[in-house]
């Protein structure tokens, strides 16, 4: 085996892919900085403040805190995107809409399995239909607010919303139809229309099933 120059193994470590180990991929660019591999600013919080955010958010505004972290997701997920396209296009010189998309999705989360996001699975066989599926596991936000028997992953919703709406060039809406802290294994997402989940939104707050919401729609 012939040894790589120093020059190639520092390109090598720069190109490489699903890199799961944390001391891999973060560094401290300053005193109390954190970046990613990528260079992107981050940190590292408990899930007291997880928890601690999201009591204090509901008190102050009530039942809108889901669509405010809804937003907040759909707009971090929207600049988040478009990043990782400038990335994969530097890298493989061309744009993410001529990769194939599984591919594409891949490579866009395993940063955030990193970073402490969850592990997910997605469904793009109802794609002629108008609909894509998610599947989460170990969600940051549901995993540290625990059973309360209510969806709470709204900031999720609204980003895999906003990167599905980046992928397909059209405005997409996304909703949580299954959550770890309604007692379930995992989180369940849907995107699509925005009639369509409207629909779906209606039928979770009258406790349909994520099951029964997939039949009928």
């Amino acid at each position: 085996m012939t040894a790589l120059p120093s020059a190639d193994i520092q390109d090598a470590r720069h190109v490489m892919h699903n890199v799961y180990s944390p001391e891999r991929f973060f560094s401290a660019a300053a005193q109390g900085a954190l970046v990613t591999r990528f260079g992107q600013r981050t940190m590292l919080v408990s899930e007291d403040f997880i928890v601690g955010f999201q009591l204090a958010l509901e008190e102050e505004v009530g039942d809108a805190a889901g669509q405010i972290m809804y937003r907040c997701g759909f707009e971090w997920g929207r600049v988040d995107i478009t990043n990782f396209e400038t990335r994969m296009r530097d890298e493989f010189g061309r744009p993410i809409n001529k990769m194939h998309l599984k591919m594409v999705l891949e490579q866009w989360w395993w940063p955030l399995q990193v970073m402490g996001w969850g592990c997910w699975s997605f469904d793009l066989s109802h794609r002629d239909e108008g609909l894509i599926f998610v599947d989460l596991y170990d969600s940051a936000v549901a995993r540290s607010i625990g059973n309360i028997g209510r969806v709470v992953c709204h900031f999720y919703a609204g980003m895999f919303a906003s990167v599905f709406s980046h992928l397909a060039a059209r405005e997409l809406s996304g909703i949580e139809i299954q959550c770890y802290s309604m007692g379930e294994a995992f989180c369940k997402f849907l995107i699509g229309s925005s009639k369509r989940i409207n629909a779906a939104q209606f039928w979770v707050r009258e406790g349909a099933s994520a099951k029964d919401i997939i039949e009928r729609l």
